[in-house]
Parts: C-alpha cells; sequence; structure tokens
C-alpha cells in the first residue's frame, strides 16, 4: 500500500458513514430519495428534491464524465507532493450528482470536459479507500 501519510483523511459522520463504507467495499453509494426518485450526494438528512425524509443508500454504476477540471501542478502540501501533476474534476454521475475526485490512470494533459469516466477505488489504509475516477471506453463500462 502507498504511504498515505499526512493526506487529510475523512472522517465519517452518521451521515455519511454508509457512502464511506461503501468505498471501503469498493462499491459507489448515493442516497435515493424513495419519495421522489432523486439521487443526491453529498450526503443529507432531507432530500434535496421534496425535501422528504424516506432516504436509502444504494450502490449506483459508478460511471460518469467529465464535467469542469483543474491541472494542479503544485501540491497542496508535502504529503501531495509525489502526485503532481494531478487531476481535480467535477464528476457528473450518470445517476445525475456531480461529485468532485481526481481523474488517474491516465496522462493528466489528456483530460477533457465530456471525458467519459469510471470509478474506482485507492486504499489509503485499512478502513479508509477514496473514490477516484479513470477513462473508460465508450464502447463499454
Amino acid at each position: 500500500m502507498t504511504d498515505h501519510s499526512g493526506k487529510i483523511f475523512p472522517v465519517p459522520t452518521p451521515e455519511t458513514a454508509p457512502y464511506w463504507q461503501g468505498c471501503h467495499e469498493h462499491e459507489l453509494r448515493l442516497q435515493h430519495c424513495r419519495g421522489c426518485g432523486q439521487y443526491q450526494f453529498y450526503p443529507r438528512i432531507i432530500c434535496s428534491g421534496c425535501m422528504g425524509d424516506d432516504l436509502q443508500w444504494v450502490a449506483v454504476s459508478g460511471v460518469g464524465e467529465v464535467l469542469s477540471f483543474t491541472l494542479v501542478r503544485r501540491a497542496v502540501s508535502a504529503a501531495y507532493s509525489s502526485e503532481v501533476p494531478y487531476v481535480v474534476a467535477l464528476i457528473q454521475l450518470r445517476e445525475g450528482p456531480t461529485m468532485m475526485s481526481n481523474v488517474v490512470e491516465c496522462d493528466p494533459e489528456s483530460v477533457a470536459v465530456g471525458m467519459p469516466v469510471t470509478v474506482l477505488f485507492e486504499d489509503w489504509s485499512d478502513a479508509v479507500s477514496i473514490p477516484k475516477f479513470r477513462p473508460r471506453l465508450t464502447g463499454g463500462e
């Protein structure tokens, strides 16, 4: 496992714990409202669409496309310096919500708006896995 010491690790809350547990199991999970059918991210206690509280956690496709991105050439701290340059992107998921994440496993200079991507998980510790995205072939998923 790569050394991730010094990085900012997520601290699950009661609202986000099911999301992080899914990531640990290498499964992307979102909240889905049983009332209006909307998916949402980031996790909340009520639906951002209908304000209902009948939310369930469901596994989703992990498929999306790059909505916007930036190429980071100067690391935010020494813990991330070995990764520069790296891409921080807004990923529009097939189910609707947008997530901020990294695009990996490609030349950072090749990332473009509209690029199809799919989720993968990077294990930072025995308990924490971080969702990231890699390019996806448009003919398959």
